[in-house]
Formats: C-alpha cells, structure tokens, sequence
C-alpha cells in the first residue's frame, strides 16, 4: 500500500502561557499544504523494518513512522511484522508538521490494511499520545488547534483564499520545536499571548476578502527564531516587497511562507526569491 503524506502552515500559532504539565496552552489555525512525502507499507517480515530516502533522518524506534506502527499494532493486538518506506520530500525541523503527517498517515494506512480494527477516536487517541500536530493530519481540512495543539476542530477550506497559492521558502537549516518554546520566556507578550485572535482571523478568512485578513496573521514563536536567525526576516521582508499578500513563519521555522493570490503569480515570486538568493528549498502549492 502506497499514502501521500502531506503537510501543514500554520496561518496563526498564538502561546496563551505554560501550564502546569510543562506544556503550553496555544491557539492555533492550521492549513494542509499538497506537498507530500510518501509512505510505502507492507504487512511481513518480523518487527517493524523501517527504511527512508533521507540519511539524516533515523529509522529506529525513536522515528515517529516507527512509533506509530508499534503503537498501532499493539492498540489493535497484531504480532506480525511491518516493512515500511519513507521519501522524504518535505524538509526536516521546517515547521511544515512533516514528522507528524508521516505518523498519522501511518496510523491511518495500517488500520486500512488491517482491515479497521480500531475506531477513529481510538486512532486520536494513539495520535495525541504521539505528538501536538499529530491529530491534525488524521483529516484532511484547516483546523482549529486549542489545547497543546491536539484538540482538532476541522473547518471547511476559507473563501479568502480560494484560487491562492503558498510558496514555501527553506534556508537550509532546522528549527528545534523545543529550542523555540523554551526562548519564550525572553519574550513576555509571545509567550503571553491575547486569546481570541484564532476566531478573529478565522471570521475574516470566511469572508472573500484576504487583504483584510492579512494583518490577522500570527506566530508567537517568530520572536525568537528571527532573532536568531534574521536571514527568515530577510525573507518575509522580499517577499512582501515584491508582492505576496501575507508571510508568516511556520510553527517553529525554519519554514516561511508566502501566500500570492494565484498559482501563476507564486511561481513568478518563486522565481524572483531564487534569483535574490541562490539555491535555497522552495516549493509553491496552490489551492481549490
């Protein structure tokens, strides 16, 4: 069995504070992105036999494709074994959920192929476990994230960006998710954010008007990451003078993105930003 696995941005991560479990409280609009990674999977053999396209990324029981297919076999009770294979194409600590995606399509593909022993809330329930972006990608629509980001709420696709595309810029290195949380405490008003902006952009994205909800945009973990890192500035501030409608990391970084109001004008900035910056990791995906 062959499952693209795709990925996400983040249109809005907003830190409402940390609790007392260590984690932080968060609001969050998430949009899938057609770009994906590819999961072939193969009941046999003994254990979990994993295998991926990128040499950089393990392949032992710490992979989150591993975790997931042990934790699924063990919720469903099978003893057999599991030849898995990853191409990776999105890029690694990007911010893109890319990780995540690849553990929930694996829930989702083996209960196929085992014949759906276990039931969608029982799926949530091993995706939560696995990780805060997991749950996410068990559905295929933007979401509302609340909670620690596992709590889904699906939405249907938003007017103001029917006929949009994203493109997506890399610089070549990773973001730690956690190195990023745990700059929050430099930073106050991100790391306390004011609750309500998710439901704000999100009324402003049902409208037909993207302009009017460009400003809504938001990413409480940007104010470490461009410290540290100010080429990501760099970027948004290029792209944004030469004509994308919003830019916004996502999630942790490294990842920016760009949204241009068609497929056509995302290719033309695409072009633009190589030009100005030489090889870099760029992709456009445009949206229905």
């Amino acid at each position: 069995m062959k499952k693209l696995s795709p990925c996400k941005v983040n249109l809005l991560l907003n830190i409402l504070g940390k609790r007392a479990d260590g984690f932080h409280e968060l609001e969050s609009v998430m949009h899938p992105i057609n770009l994906c990674d590819e999961l072939a999977l193969e009941r046999g053999g003994e254990g979990i036999q994993l295998s991926c396209s990128d040499p950089g990324l393990p392949t032992d029981p710490s992979n989150l494709v591993h975790r997931a297919a042990t934790a699924f076999l063990s919720a469903a009770g099978f003893k057999e074994g599991l030849r898995i294979h990853l191409e990776k194409r999105i890029p690694l600590a990007a911010g893109l959920g890319g990780g995540s995606g690849n553990a929930a399509t694996t829930l989702l593909a083996l209960n196929e192929l085992f014949g759906d022993p276990l039931q969608p809330e029982q799926l949530q329930q091993i995706a939560a476990s696995l990780g805060s972006d997991v749950p996410f990608f068990l559905q295929d629509k933007p979401a509302l994230a609340t909670g620690r980001g596992e709590k889904i709420q699906p939405l249907d696709f938003f007017p103001a960006l029917k006929g949009a595309a994203f493109l997506l810029i890399h610089p070549g290195f990773g973001i730690a998710t956690a190195w990023a949380y745990q700059q929050l405490a430099q930073f106050p008003a991100a790391l306390n954010g004011r609750a309500g902006r998710a439901e704000k952009l999100i009324a402003l994205l049902q409208k037909a008007d993207l302009s009017a909800a460009a400003s809504e945009f938001y990413n409480s973990l940007e104010a470490p990451a461009l410290k540290k890192y100010p080429l990501l500035a760099i970027y948004q501030d290029f792209l944004r003078a030469h004509g994308a409608a919003v830019t916004l990391m996502s999630g942790s970084g490294s990842t920016s993105f760009a949204i241009t109001r068609s497929e056509s004008a995302g290719r033309e900035l695409e072009e633009k930003a190589k030009a100005k910056f030489g090889p870099c990791w760029t992709a456009v995906a445009p949206l229905k």
